[in-house]
């Protein structure tokens, strides 16, 4: 397939394309809240419609326990190779609602110095929506165009944000169904606009919550201060007692099975191009933080974390009210990295919580979900072909990184299906995924959708090749 007519084509239907995606970013798809549970299942079936229109066959919404998979296939040639596209309809909540400069499912598009072309701001806009749209757009023009050079099969699910807890049981019951031979994923950022990458790796993840339980009922705190543990005070001491004073993770036996990068993989991050003043000027901080040794790219890419999502308890509305609280609460999630297990960490955390509390206070700990680290082989045929999509649609061969985030369902397709991943996304790490104003640039939309056609053709090349 000529680039030339994947760029002609999107140039006569760039209007409508844009548009479309805009429809499903309006519909608010937040699976880890019930009352939007009609709006998750609405999105699925948009998701069903854009997919049959496309030119996908077989066309599916296959039930899970919790929210669908949205399946869909095309296959022109059973002795072509087979890819399979994974994504996710669903996204994150989109609280604080009134740190938003514009409502988050009515998408508006405006530009900003990273984006001169404009950018689509509204909840799910990168993460996931668009970057998963553009493979449902890229398969249209190979659809259109007569040039689809492999077979494909779309596996679109609505419970990523939530640990895809209902995911791998659909796998193991459809592993005839999806058989193939690599699966293909934009879900991860570039290192700029100017600067393509693509992940040869990503954490893992064990996302915790805990739960401080002191006296039975909230009380004055002029009477009992002093007298009976606080819950709140307890928990922030046993926080704080995660990391020393080097940013080291204190948990027994946590750093176990870490598996350590040679001073050469270490020197080979290196290259990668970072700024640290840009860095801390996007983010409007005076310094940076973490664990004493290690680089800001090695500490967001090849080092686990232990970081609080949510702290509360007590009163927290308008005024005063002199309360020591019966309760606290906090979600905690710590990023792992290869040979880690999501499981082990996951005890371990909880023993060291239920170690170190006082006597005055009961700890509940509560595991809601994880995921295993992954690393990408570079030497593979797919790693090889998105490498050289990316280097005629840029100009310039991607720089290999690590991602810092976690697709728990990755080390799954490998364990469950055999399959290796091609992390190829499009996104940037400023575009404010999982916060207020998330946004994606229309340059990224479009040149996503350009290149992953020459995705399909490269591969096609190699594999045909071997």
């Amino acid at each position: 397939m000529e680039r030339s007519t994947i760029t002609d084509y999107i140039g006569s239907n760039k209007e409508r394309m844009l548009n479309e995606l805009l429809e499903l970013l309006r519909i608010p798809s937040v699976s880890a809240d019930a009352k939007y549970k009609d709006d998750v299942l609405k999105t699925a079936e948009a998701v069903k419609n854009r997919l049959k229109e496309a030119g996908a066959d077989n066309v599916e919404i296959c039930q899970t326990k919790g929210y669908p998979v949205v399946y869909g296939e095309k296959i022109i040639d059973k002795n072509k190779p087979t890819v399979i596209v994974y994504g996710h309809y669903d996204v994150q909540p989109a609280d604080p609602l009134e740190l938003w400069d514009s409502p988050p499912f009515e998408p508006v598009i405006k530009k900003t110095a990273i984006h001169p072309d404009g950018a689509i701001f509204a909840r799910g806009s990168c993460d996931d929506k668009g970057q998963m749209y553009m493979h449902v757009k890229a398969f249209e023009i190979m659809m259109r165009t007569n040039t689809l050079p492999c077979n494909v099969k779309f596996m679109i699910e609505g419970e990523e944000e939530v640990g895809s807890a209902n995911l791998g049981a659909w796998i193991v019951a459809n592993k005839a169904k999806l058989r193939g031979d690599v699966i293909l994923i934009s879900d991860t950022s570039l290192i700029a606009n100017d600067t393509p990458s693509i992940d040869t790796g990503l954490r893992g993840l064990a996302y915790m919550e805990v739960e401080v339980v002191g006296p039975n009922r909230d009380l004055h705190s002029g009477v009992y201060g002093g007298a009976v543990a606080n819950p709140i005070n307890v928990l922030c001491k046993i926080i704080a007692s995660c990391h020393d004073e080097n940013k080291h993770i204190t948990i027994p036996n946590f750093y176990d099975d870490v598996l350590e990068l040679t001073a050469a993989q270490r020197k080979e991050m290196e290259k990668a191009p970072f700024n640290l003043e840009n860095y801390k000027k996007d983010l409007a901080i005076e310094d940076v933080y973490g664990e004493k040794g290690y680089s800001t790219i090695e500490r967001s890419g090849i080092r686990p974390t232990l970081d609080v999502n949510g702290i509360w308890g007590g009163y927290t509305g308008e005024g005063a009210k002199t309360v020591l609280p019966s309760k606290a609460f906090a979600k905690i999630s710590m990023r792992l990295v290869p040979n880690q297990s999501s499981e082990k960490i996951s005890a371990i955390f909880q023993k060291y919580f239920e170690s170190v509390a006082p006597k005055g206070v009961k700890i509940k700990v509560k595991p809601h979900h994880g995921g295993e680290p992954v690393v990408v082989n570079m030497d593979s045929a797919a790693y090889t072909a998105a490498s050289r999509a990316m280097e005629e649609t840029y100009g310039k061969k991607p720089v290999p990184t690590r991602g810092g985030g976690s697709i728990p369902i990755v080390a799954l397709f490998k364990q469950e299906l055999g399959l290796d991943s091609i992390l190829m996304g499009f996104g940037l790490d400023s575009d404010a995924l999982h916060s207020p104003n998330e946004h994606y640039g229309l340059f990224n939309y479009y040149k996503g959708i350009e290149t992953i056609p020459l995705f399909y053709k490269h591969y096609s090349q190699l594999y045909n090749a071997k």
